[in-house]
């Protein structure tokens, strides 16, 4: 099989992000190949353990996906502090004999964002709501090129590397299957919690998970990267329960027009039409406007925002939520079928190199100062009894299940085969009974 027909057998899809397949990603040419090594955000250890210990694996799934590509130029992007995760990505680049590059970052938030990343080792600014190739790139995961290894190596995606960090007794990698439950994650690494919270992901742009029915639910799923364990009484956590109705009456009464939302803002610094500021000062006028064209003019900008959350979390000195009320001006325009223009050549703007957010002032305004840095130096395999594995697990359709209720799977075999368009075979992650099963997922049980 072609490497893209062996990467959608698989199911490898990104495992840096929102999880596109991969098969389709690169379904293309380009003349840059960037990998993203660079950990977005902090209290995350999977990438850097993955490139501690499977350095020659990721470099040959680069050097594969490299070559299928065409590129001309070929880069490994990492903080520059990661200095054994580049010893041994470099030692694996000169075994090899590949023509691939180290790119060091500096520690900042968000390096690990494509449109950042790949302004920083090109010098080419995305346009707005824009994907790398526009600009003769592509960008993926060092976890994702491990797994282009894997299949390549005839190894279906069945189990997962992730770190859990946070209020635990250590901080640990696991390698579990996929389908393992969050309950059971968080046991192995230990808490003296007898309840907690959990972010699905980073503190940043994470999923914030506080009712006990939604962690009890919640298992790990081939883009789960990061279980960022807190106190429920945490400050991101009593944050991320804020209504929108709350939220648009403290911005309208308190947003001073101080701009630092849109100063630090990522996308505007790389010359994308993104103030957020102006979006905040339109509040006062939304229900005012019923002029199409002078909604977009007032809040098209909502539509770039990337979500990343610097402007609430990170500039607002008045603890507003700038990243909320994008959103939900993002679902206003798309309710009234609006879309607002995009500049096909943005600039950077000059400022870019002196605004970027230092990662350590960073974990101290989200007051995660007592579980950084933190780093997970162990990694341990578990096989649970029970398993439930989604039948989405990436951007795109839900798989369509190819086994019945009472079938005797064992692991690797396929249990949803990909639907048409774009979507990912989904495979058995243990031996067992699938005892329920619906368009959504399956459970499988092992000893029965």
């Amino acid at each position: 099989m072609e490497l893209l027909e062996v990467i959608k057998w698989a199911g490898v899809v990104g495992e840096g992000g929102a999880g596109f397949p991969t098969y389709a990603k690169l379904n293309t040419r380009a003349e840059c190949f960037i990998v993203n090594g660079a950990e977005c955000e902090p209290l995350i250890e999977t990438d850097k353990y993955l490139m501690r210990t499977f350095p020659e694996e990721i470099i040959a799934g680069t050097a594969a996906v490299s070559a299928h590509l065409g590129a001309k130029r070929t880069v490994v992007a990492l903080k520059e502090k990661y200095e054994a995760e580049a010893a041994a990505l470099s030692a694996a680049i000169e075994k090899s004999g590949a023509d691939i590059e180290i790119v060091k970052m500096p520690a900042f938030y968000p390096a690990g964002d494509e449109h950042t990343m790949v302004y920083y080792v090109t010098g080419r600014s995305i346009p707005a709501r824009g994907i790398p190739i526009s600009v003769g790139c592509v960008v993926d995961n060092v976890g994702t090129m491990r797994s282009v290894h894997e299949a390549l190596e005839g190894r279906q995606v069945t189990d997962k590397y992730l770190s859990v960090t946070g209020a635990v007794r250590e901080p640990v990698m696991l390698r579990v299957p996929v389908g393992t439950s969050f309950r059971e994650c968080v046991a192995l690494a230990g808490t003296k919690l007898s309840e907690y919270a959990v972010i699905n992901g980073g503190p940043m742009m994470g999923l914030v998970l506080s009712e006990k029915e939604k962690i009890d639910a919640a298992v790990v799923t081939k883009t789960t990267g990061n279980i960022l364990v807190l106190p429920p009484d945490h400050y991101l956590v009593g944050r991320s329960k804020l209504k929108m109705q709350r939220i648009r009456l403290q911005s309208r009464s308190a947003c001073i027009q101080c701009r630092y939302c849109t100063d630090l803002c990522p996308r505007w610094l790389i010359g994308q039409e993104m103030e957020p500021h102006m979006v905040m000062r339109g509040l006062w006028m939304e229900g005012q406007i019923k002029d199409d064209a002078e909604f977009v003019r007032a809040f098209g900008d909502a539509m770039n925002c990337c979500s990343c959350g610097i402007c609430e979390l990170y500039a607002c000195p008045m603890n507003l939520s700038p990243r909320r009320v994008n959103e939900y001006f993002k679902g206003v325009l798309r309710s009234r079928g609006l879309e607002s223009p995009v500049d096909p050549h943005p600039e950077a703007r000059g400022s870019f190199s002196d605004r970027l957010i230092p990662t350590e002032r960073l974990v101290a305004r989200l007051g995660l100062r007592d579980y950084y840095p933190g780093h997970a130096e162990r990694c341990l395999e578990y096989q649970p009894r029970t398993v439930y594995i989604p039948f989405r697990q990436s951007i795109g359709r839900a798989a369509e299940a190819v086994v019945a209720e009472g079938a005797e799977v064992r692991r690797g075999d396929l249990l949803a085969k990909a639907a048409e368009g774009l979507s990912s075979n989904i495979y058995a992650s243990i031996d067992g009974t699938v005892k329920d099963i619906s368009v959504q997922g399956a459970r499988i049980v092992s000893g029965v």
